[in-house]
């Protein structure tokens, strides 16, 4: 990702982050209407997907954002070519949000119709997790997903929150599951923000606990284990060329963040810098609308 360059824009809400191309063809599905921009639109979209490659975690980034953007694009698409593995996998994620069920009866044909791609078994999963399914049924999608892509950044997440105290787990079995990954794991990893990320969601349980756990809040992050996180990541995510993975942005945005509720704006000056303006909903919507917040935030060091 690009650190110094042109000036940057005033900070908005970016599901694309800084994807170039993602954001062009985003553009070009909201200013299209009727046939023949829609026939245009799903042309856009099937040369982006089909120029992501191989690259399995930069292709979840795009069919996530994309199926959200435009779910009856998704459909048409699949419609239109029923057995091409884009369009199934872009008609997978596009159904999680109101059909998991559907959702996941479509993942083994979209999986069928391009085995080495992770994608369709990371869509299982969330369905999965969405129906708040037993951990013997996420199991075996899980390792069907880590044969193909062990550090797939997404499938690490939604294990994460299905392991939350809030779905189906425990703080016991959150540690777990990243004392378990942290050994094993590169630090360039794309899921290098696992700990990060299950900090702050835990600073947030705190802060929302209303018991004994929220008196302590205000010293979180100052306590040594979260202290040793935020230098870490400071250290490893801020040098030149790194990180490289699609959602790097985001993660940067979480240690920002992070940083300003530890009180060490300066510390995380450039890591704003790094962000260049590009908000995303988490962690900024806990407090407030965020483009506000981290606006607000920003201007903290």
């Amino acid at each position: 990702m690009v650190f110094f360059g042109p000036k940057r824009q005033a900070p908005r809400l970016a599901p694309e982050l800084d994807d170039v191309p993602l954001g062009r063809v985003l553009r070009g599905i909201a200013a299209a209407r009727g046939p023949g921009p829609q026939d245009l639109a799903i042309a856009q979209v099937e040369r982006l997907l089909r120029g992501t490659g191989e690259d399995w975690d930069r292709r979840c980034h795009r069919v996530g954002v994309l199926a959200q953007a435009a779910p009856a694009l998704a459909r048409g698409w699949r419609e239109r070519r029923p057995r091409d593995p884009d369009a199934l996998v872009l008609a997978t994620w596009g159904e999680l949000a109101t059909d998991p069920r559907g959702a996941l009866a479509l993942c083994r044909v979209a999986a069928d119709a391009r085995p080495a791609d992770p994608t369709p078994w990371v869509a299982a999963l969330a369905a999965l997790r969405l129906l708040g399914r037993p951990s013997s049924e996420l199991s075996p999608v899980w390792q069907e997903i880590r044969a193909r892509d062990p550090w797939h950044r997404e499938a690490h997440l939604q294990i994460l929150g299905y392991l939350s105290p809030e779905e189906q787990g425990s703080q016991a079995a959150l540690r777990d599951f990243l004392d378990d990954a942290l050994a094993v794991m590169p630090w360039d990893a794309p899921t290098a923000c696992l700990p990060l990320t299950a900090a702050v969601r835990q600073y947030h349980r705190a802060r929302s606990s209303g018991g004994i756990e929220a008196l302590g809040v205000s010293q979180y992050w100052s306590q040594p284990h979260t202290a040793r996180l935020l230098d870490q990541a400071r250290t490893h995510w801020l040098r030149p060329g790194h990180p490289r993975h699609a959602a790097a942005v985001t993660d940067l945005g979480i240690l920002a963040y992070a940083l300003v509720r530890a009180g060490r704006g300066g510390d995380a000056g450039p890591v704003f810098s790094a962000v260049g303006g590009l908000v995303t909903p988490w962690p900024w919507t806990y407090e407030g609308d965020p483009v506000e917040c981290y606006m607000d935030y920003s201007g903290r060091g």
